[in-house]
């Protein structure tokens, strides 16, 4: 490694694992189902029980000092949420708490899309990625239909021998009426980068697309000052960044189209939930992005190419990216996430199987949309307290399934 010594990553990554509580006390586990949800470092439950214990009450409903003290701790994290993102108009773009990413992406669908789009409008939506990038946009075009207004949801094409978006293919679909993209920045099944400044170049420069983030922030660096990720929304989930459930935000820049202003009373915010995520993205930056993202890639890649020498498996995504050879560099192979099927065992009974030898996966249809939706499939995600060792022993058990 050009900056750093495999014995210096393998010393920042112990001492990061050992912040994780429910990872040391179970010695006998291996958690390998970090896209469902992450675990929690110290820092964010401590976080969480002094607020709980020093300052809590409602934000934004009274003027006693714990209700201030709470009412700036969610204004903050609004700003921290910015700045962890790379947000270079922190003074224009808004940013709104939700319980998750469905819900974010349904505050976009409903209270920003529905009133800008008009009769013959078109939309591009993805079939294939999760369906809460799905279900929002078909349900928008479900409340227009019943105001007598007709918008036409067209399919992002994608690309088998990349496992990304077909930017090719895209002329195809985008035209003079297309109004919005929704996309995702890592696939939730698949891994992989989806590229979303190809789509950029594709709709040009007026469009405003929606990028799913909940694989992608507290996983690898997000950067919205990056030209290569102009997108107008980044909706993201804090369980998957570190923070306790049922919190999320909608990050808007707010230069294409209205502002956005979730409609109706929003009511109490999950004020512990928010302080977690806080917490959370100051530890991300403490450990750092960066170094995250390249740990968590190098394992990824070390279970991709010694998996695929196992005969006895298909894995799932980019099939370019699984050889020796692959001319696509490491990062944009697959991030943290690998799934594969079995080619005897239902992957149902290979979890249960993976399971008593210790090792917590996802194995189901892993909510996708579109026509794999039920076709069931293991699912292994990483994190920075996974290890090399974990690997290994994953390997050697899959190995002797063959």
């Amino acid at each position: 490694m050009s900056e750093e010594t495999l014995d210096e990553v393998d010393s920042w990554q112990r001492e990061l694992r050992a912040q994780f509580p429910i990872v040391t006390a179970h010695p006998d586990l291996t958690y390998l189902d970090s896209a469902a949800t992450s675990q929690k470092p110290r820092a964010v439950l401590d976080a969480v029980q002094t607020y709980l214990t020093t300052s809590n009450a409602n934000a934004g409903r009274g003027t006693y000092p714990w209700a201030n003290r709470t009412t700036e701790l969610v204004e903050r994290a609004r700003e921290r949420v910015k700045e962890f993102l790379g947000d270079r108009q922190p003074g224009r773009s808004t940013v709104h708490f939700t319980s998750g990413t469905t819900e974010g992406l349904r505050t976009v669908a409903r209270d920003w899309l529905v009133p800008l789009l008009a009769d013959g409008d078109e939309i591009l939506v993805p079939f294939a990625d999760h369906r809460a990038n799905l279900e929002p946009w078909l349900e928008a075009r479900r409340l227009l239909a019943e105001r007598g207004v007709d918008v036409r949801v067209r399919d992002l094409p994608y690309q088998a021998s990349s496992g990304d978006y077909d930017h090719r293919a895209l002329d195809e679909v985008v035209g003079p009426r297309t109004r919005f993209v929704a996309a995702t920045h890592v696939h939730h099944v698949y891994g992989g980068d989806m590229n979303v400044h190809r789509l950029r170049a594709a709709v040009g420069p007026g469009v405003p697309i929606c990028l799913d983030a909940a694989q992608s922030v507290g996983h690898l660096p997000v950067d919205v000052g990056d030209p290569a990720l102009d997108v107008d929304f980044v909706v993201f989930s804090g369980h998957k960044a570190m923070a306790l459930p049922g919190t999320g935000a909608v990050w808007a820049r707010n230069t294409r189209g209205p502002v956005l202003r979730p409609e109706g009373w929003q009511g109490t915010p999950n004020t512990a939930g928010i302080v977690s995520l806080l917490a959370a993205l100051d530890w991300l930056d403490a450990a750092g992005p960066e170094r995250i993202a390249r740990h968590v890639t190098r394992l990824t890649t070390r279970l991709t190419d010694r998996l695929h020498r196992l005969g006895g498996y298909e894995i799932l995504g980019c099939p370019v990216g699984l050889a020796a050879d692959s001319a696509l560099p490491a990062a944009q192979r697959r991030h943290g996430i690998v799934t594969f099927r079995h080619r005897d065992i239902p992957s149902d009974d290979l979890g249960f199987i993976l399971y008593s030898h210790g090792f917590m996966v996802r194995a189901d249809s892993l909510c996708q949309a579109g026509v794999d939706e039920k076709s069931g499939s293991v699912r292994v995600s990483l994190h920075v307290y996974s290890t090399d060792e974990e690997i290994d022993r994953l390997l050697s058990v899959l190995g002797s399934l063959e």
